[in-house]
């Protein structure tokens, strides 16, 4: 039980991290977009990443490899009125279905590419958002995306997601 008996026993293994280990490690960006890390990064620069990045398993316009590697880009006119409930053949992309442009910086920052998951600069991050957004009509093709400018973003779709904001209790939303 977390907090219960024991919870200061030693056990003899292990020591207890340090600050810099702790940061190196703690890199998630939530959908206010406060953990963003100094950075910039252009449509044009993203476009050229995706394609030396992303590509080989994304496909060249983002439409993915399914079942294996989603889609990216692209919105199905059937899921206008975000109907993901009632059909779950549509599919989700970052410009009908992500809720959060801050939460695809952070995937892209920790997850991605495949090969080699936390491998790029965070101006690389910013530029493959920068490029990812645009593709799906989120910004414009001559953006720049830094900190700011990701926390300004309003993905189309935002408002038919509901924040889990439980305390631990029961209730179920």
């Amino acid at each position: 039980m977390a907090g219960g008996p024991g919870r200061d026993k030693r056990y003899g293994f292990g020591r207890k991290a340090t600050d810099a280990e702790i940061a190196r490690w703690n890199l998630d960006v939530g959908p206010d977009g406060a953990e963003l890390p100094p950075g910039k990064g252009s449509v044009a620069e993203g476009e050229q990443l995706y394609q030396a990045q992303c590509m080989m398993c994304h496909n060249r316009n983002g439409e993915g490899v399914p079942p294996l590697y989603p889609a990216l880009i692209g919105r199905d006119p059937k899921a206008e009125g975000f109907h993901f409930a009632s059909d779950p053949k549509l599919v989700k992309t970052i410009g009908n279905y992500w809720p959060h442009a801050t939460t695809v910086f952070d995937y892209v920052k920790r997850a991605m590419p495949l090969t080699a998951p936390g491998s790029l600069t965070d101006n690389q991050v910013y530029a493959l958002t920068a490029f990812l957004l645009s593709a799906n009509k989120v910004i414009p093709a001559d953006a720049v995306l830094d900190a700011d400018a990701l926390r300004a973003v309003r993905m189309p779709y935002a408002d038919k997601f509901v924040p889990d904001d439980r305390r631990g209790g029961p209730e179920v939303k």
